[in-house]
């Protein structure tokens, strides 16, 4: 190896033994889940762009070369959930209870369980209501999927 190499290696190693020393052993793994699941889905997103980018959408050169047309089946109509549709009501207003929600359960918690100020609570709160409001958008957006799925699988049967 180069001493390039053995110098970023010195230095991811101090760097971790440093983490190891500062947060624990557990904090340390949970850094290190969290870094590997955010790398894994940018270089997930990147092969999945560059797969669709070189992919040949070309069909009469397939054609050609086969000599033969392959067998289509006949396009079918788009599904709702091929299309950019919006989720409908119920998210936006699942989210903006959530967020209400999650910033009263927050900042009244800290207000009774801890000795906080009263600006510690608000800040706790706001952190709160943004948590509760993602959790909220999440859990409505996969119940109208689920839903919009179960109802086009149902139409498709019949």
């Amino acid at each position: 190896m180069r001493p390039v190499t053995y110098s970023w290696l010195a230095v991811v190693l101090g760097v971790t033994c440093a983490a190891i020393g500062w947060l624990g052993l557990a904090g340390w793994l949970a850094m290190a889940v969290v870094i590997a699941s955010v790398s894994m889905h940018v270089a997930g997103n990147a092969i999945g762009t560059r797969l669709g980018e070189t992919t040949d959408h070309d069909l009469s050169r397939l054609r050609s070369r086969v000599g033969e047309p392959p067998v289509l089946p006949p396009p079918s109509r788009p599904t709702r959930l091929e299309q950019r549709t919006s989720l409908g009501r119920l998210v936006p207003v699942s989210a903006g209870i959530g967020a209400v929600c999650g910033g009263i359960t927050g900042a009244s918690s800290l207000m009774m369980l801890t000795s906080s100020s009263v600006a510690g609570a608000a800040l706790g709160g706001v952190s709160s209501a943004v948590i509760g409001g993602l959790l909220g958008f999440l859990g409505a957006s996969f119940v109208e999927i689920v839903r919009t799925s179960l109802r086009e699988a149902l139409a498709a049967e019949r």
